[in-house]
C-alpha cells in the first residue's frame, strides 16, 4: 500500500464514518433520554433511501400508505385509553386530530407530486416529512406505556420493533434494490485524491447536523428539557418535565436523523429493505465507544468505524464487517472492568 491508496482509503472511510456520527449520535440521544437500545435505527436509513429512489421514479411510495396505517393505529389507540378514562368527547376528537393532521397532511401532498417529477431537492425535503413522524408515532404506539420498564424489557421490545419494521419494508418497498442520484454530481482534485459533490454534501450536513445538536441542547429550553430528563428522569418530572414528550422528541429526532443518512448514502451505495440493519449496526458500534453517553466520543468513534471498515475491505474484503464488529469486544471488556456493575 503506497500513500495514494492510503489516502483514497482514508477519504472514502471518513465519508462513511461521518454518516455513522450521526446514527451513533441519534443512538445515544435515544438511549441517554429513554434508556431504550434503538435497534431500528438502521430502518430508518433504508427508508429514507427507498421513499427517494421512488419518488424519483414518479410512484406513490409505499411509506404513505404505512405512515397513514401507523397514525391510524396510534390515533384509534389514543381515543380508546382517553375514553376509557372516561374524557370529554371533544378533547378526544381533538387528541385524534392531533395525530392525522401532519401525516394525512404530508401523505395527500406526496401523491399529488409523486408524478409530476419535482426536482430531487424538493424530493428529499418530502421524504424527510414523510420518514420523521415515524419516530414518534412507533414511539407512542411501542414504548411510551413501558418507559418505566428495565433496560433489558426495552431491548427486547426494540428487537421487537425491528423485524416488524423489516417485514413491513419488505411488504411496503419491495426487495429490489435502488441507487439514488449524486445531489452534487462534481469532482475537485487535490494531487492523487479526487473528492466528489456528495462527500463534500456528506461531511457539511454532518458538520452542520452536530452543530445544530449543539445548538439546540445548549440554547432552546426543549433541548435543555431533554438533557434533564437524561440526567434524571424522576427530577425532570417533578420539576414539570413530560417524560413521555421527551420521549416522542427524542425518537422524532432520531428518525430526521435516520431518514437524512439514508438521503447522504443512497448515491454511494444500493438500498435495499434490508440494507439498513448492518449500517445502523455500525452506528451502534461508534455508540458503545462512547458508552452510549458522550457525543463527541460517539463521533471520535464513528470516524474510527469508517476508518477501520475502509482500510479492512482492503486488506481483507471478504471480512470488513466482521473486523468492524470484533473491535467492539475489546471496548466492551474495558469497560465492563472500568465501571461499577449494576442490574440496570
Amino acid at each position: 500500500m503506497d500513500w495514494s491508496i492510503a489516502g483514497i482509503l482514508a477519504l472514502d472511510g471518513l465519508t462513511n464514518g461521518a454518516v455513522y456520527a450521526l446514527l451513533a449520535l441519534a443512538t445515544v440521544l435515544v438511549f441517554a433520554v429513554t434508556r431504550v437500545i434503538y435497534i431500528p435505527q438502521g430502518e430508518y436509513v433504508a427508508y429514507g433511501a427507498l421513499t427517494l429512489a421512488l419518488l424519483q421514479a414518479g410512484k406513490v411510495p409505499g411509506t404513505v400508505w404505512f405512515l397513514l396505517i401507523l397514525a391510524l393505529a396510534v390515533g384509534l389507540s389514543d381515543a380508546v385509553g382517553a375514553l376509557r378514562r372516561r374524557q370529554a368527547p371533544a378533547r378526544v376528537a381533538l387528541q385524534a386530530l392531533r395525530t392525522l393532521a401532519w401525516p394525512v397532511a404530508v401523505s395527500l401532498l406526496t401523491i399529488w407530486a409523486a408524478p409530476r417529477g419535482l426536482p430531487l431537492l424538493a424530493q428529499a425535503a418530502l421524504t424527510l416529512a414523510l420518514v420523521t413522524p415515524f419516530g414518534g408515532l412507533i414511539y407512542r404506539i411501542a414504548y411510551a406505556s413501558l418507559a418505566d420498564a428495565s433496560v433489558l424489557v426495552l431491548l427486547v421490545v426494540s428487537v421487537g420493533v425491528h423485524f416488524a419494521l423489516l417485514g413491513l419494508g419488505l411488504l411496503f418497498f419491495g426487495a429490489e434494490g435502488f441507487r439514488n442520484p449524486s445531489f452534487w454530481d462534481v469532482r475537485f482534485s487535490a494531487g492523487l485524491l479526487t473528492l466528489t459533490g456528495q462527500a463534500v454534501i456528506v461531511f457539511a450536513a454532518s458538520l452542520g447536523l452536530i452543530v445544530g445538536l449543539w445548538l439546540f441542547f445548549g440554547r432552546t429550553l426543549r433541548g435543555k428539557a431533554l438533557r434533564a430528563t437524561a440526567v434524571n428522569r424522576m427530577g425532570a418530572r417533578l420539576m414539570g418535565i413530560s417524560s413521555a414528550g421527551a420521549g416522542r422528541l427524542a425518537f422524532t429526532m432520531a428518525a430526521f436523523i435516520g431518514a437524512l443518512s439514508g438521503l447522504l448514502i443512497g448515491p454511494s451505495t444500493t438500498v435495499f429493505y434490508d440494507s439498513g440493519f448492518l449500517i445502523g449496526l455500525k452506528g451502534f458500534v461508534a455508540a458503545v465507544f462512547a458508552g452510549l453517553s458522550s457525543y463527541p466520543l460517539a463521533l471520535v468513534g464513528a470516524l474510527g468505524v469508517g476508518l477501520l471498515e475502509s482500510f479492512g475491505s482492503y486488506w481483507a474484503s471478504a471480512f470488513k464487517e466482521v473486523i468492524v464488529f470484533s473491535a467492539i469486544l475489546p471496548v466492551l471488556l474495558w469497560r465492563s472492568l472500568r465501571d461499577p456493575h449494576r442490574e440496570d
